[in-house]
């Protein structure tokens, strides 16, 4: 950049429209990424001088401004300029203000194609493993809710009527197990972002001696590109991000749904503490569970982030098109809505209390009549007859204004005659949820059997996110990449 000029101002004779610069200018949105500007600014500056293009004097010098840019920055007190495009030109005439010809070499073997993919990629790379905590911390406090409540009784549903009984921890461990799925697919995501594009240039590469697999490793990148113009215009990376912020997005909303649902008066499961819940304006009385409601809300919005960027990238030609700028703001969306998220549901969750009395009066007493009708099975009835059998039981008990838990023998036998007096055994909810001991099942000893493994993937978690394994990770990166280059080789 020269002066207020653009860095491609050469080829024209007079500067953009301002219509035109304020449309398509990314600086108000991707300034975010200075850090990784900088950063990968530094690793080139090095890259020209292990290239004989900038003496050692040259790069430190640059190096030296980088920092003070940095500095600014640090502190919000960095002042863009009305040519600024976007966070790299920022950057750039930040350098060639102060260094001039020295500072202006710093764009040889480089374009803004290649930088904004490699400060794109470092970006998310952080941010994925900040989910990943996030997701972590939800995780343990579900999983501290199921220790409380590893045998308390509770109804389960289908079609959200009552169904069958459950030990509540059955049910806690069901939002749990899909939260480790969302911590592998964001790690899957984190992998996906490891790979550096800087060295593609413009979409051909350079003829400028340069390394890219050097700056890979400056960077610390796992791997590099093997091709240059699929490198400027993959957003693979971007899109798996937005796929597993989506699909933790459904998962968020329907804890939050249930959340909803038990803190009703007409369920009345669950009691919010004061610090995770809101009151009403004009009704002195509520107390509103506005965050599950907002998380549930914005899982329709990653959901819709994730749609907007497929749809950007389904028609586009190689190598880079404009289109690419709408790639920053649905992925920063969905970051920050998952970092908003993720800390204050987990708050809410550690601090919910649930009523037990409730839950367990709530198991209904027609959530027998699947144990009945197995009961019967188990005495070698087919299982339609069994079915059909314990269903008109149910109905007729029904229309007599009784309960299935009020069965009697005559009952049982007028049912069906393989029917024997010890059937009436199931017809209490702790011992239906103790017969249940398939895997995965409800019984006690499976309960304790999940809480393991749910431990276990928490403890890997940690982990992962603790630094423990980070070669495991690159490793998988670099075995994934022809020839398996990249800083781990």
């Amino acid at each position: 950049m020269t002066g207020d000029k653009p860095l491609w101002a050469g080829r024209f004779s007079r500067g953009p429209a301002a219509a035109m610069q304020a449309f398509g200018d990314s600086l108000p949105f991707d300034q975010r990424m200075w850090r990784e500007d900088i950063a990968a600014t530094a690793a080139h500056a090095r890259a020209l001088e292990r290239a004989g293009i900038l003496t050692p004097e040259e790069r430190g010098s640059i190096e030296e401004a980088l920092a003070s840019a940095a500095a600014v920055f640090e502190v919000g007190t960095f002042v863009f300029d009305d040519a600024d495009e976007d966070i790299h030109s920022a950057v750039e005439r930040f350098l060639t203000d102060r260094l001039g010809d020295t500072g202006a070499k710093i764009h040889a073997g480089r374009s803004r194609n290649d930088l904004v993919a490699t400060d794109f990629r470092l970006w998310l790379k952080g941010t994925t493993l900040r989910i990943a905590a996030g997701i972590h911390e939800l995780s343990a406090a579900l999983v501290a809710q199921a220790e409380t409540h590893r045998d308390t009784l509770a109804p389960g549903y289908t079609h959200l009527q009552r169904a069958q009984p459950i030990l509540f921890a059955h049910h806690l461990l069901a939002h749990a197990f899909p939260l480790a799925r969302d911590f592998d697919r964001m790690l899957a995501a984190h992998r996906a972002a490891d790979v550096s594009p800087l060295g593609a240039a413009a979409f051909a590469g350079t003829s400028l001696p340069l390394d890219p697999v050097a700056t890979a490793a400056d960077l610390g990148f796992a791997a590099v590109f093997d091709n240059a113009a699929d490198a400027v215009s993959d957003r693979d990376f971007a899109l798996e991000f937005l796929a597993a912020g989506a699909i933790l997005g459904v998962h968020l909303s329907r804890l939050g749904e249930e959340i909803v649902l038990w803190t009703t008066s007409e369920f009345g499961f669950a009691v919010l503490d004061d610090a995770y819940a809101q009151g009403s304006s004009i009704m002195p009385q509520k107390k509103n569970p506005d965050i599950a409601e907002l998380v549930r809300a914005k899982g329709a919005r990653m959901t819709a982030n994730l749609l907007h960027l497929l749809g950007v990238m389904k028609g586009l030609p190689l190598a880079y098109d404009k289109d690419l700028q709408e790639d920053k703001e649905p992925v920063f969306d969905t970051a920050d809505t998952l970092a908003g998220a993720l800390p204050v549901l987990a708050g809410l969750v550690a601090t919910m209390t649930f009523d037990t009395d409730r839950l367990a009066a709530a198991v209904g007493t027609a959530s027998a009549a699947t144990d009945l009708a197995e009961w019967l099975v188990g005495a070698g009835v087919p299982f339609r007859e069994a079915h059909h059998a314990v269903g008109s039981l149910v109905g007729r008990l029904g229309a007599e204004g009784r309960e299935l838990s009020g069965a009697t023998v005559d009952d049982l036998a007028a049912a069906h005659p393989a029917f024997r007096p010890e059937a009436l055994e199931r017809l209490d909810p702790r011992r239906c949820v103790e017969a249940r001991r398939s895997h995965g099942g409800t019984a006690p000893e499976r309960i304790a059997d999940q809480l393991e493994c749910i431990r276990a993937i928490l403890q890997r978690q940690k982990s992962v996110l603790l630094g423990s394994e980070p070669k495991r990770i690159v490793k998988d990166v670099a075995l994934g990449r022809r020839g398996a280059r990249g800083a781990d080789s």
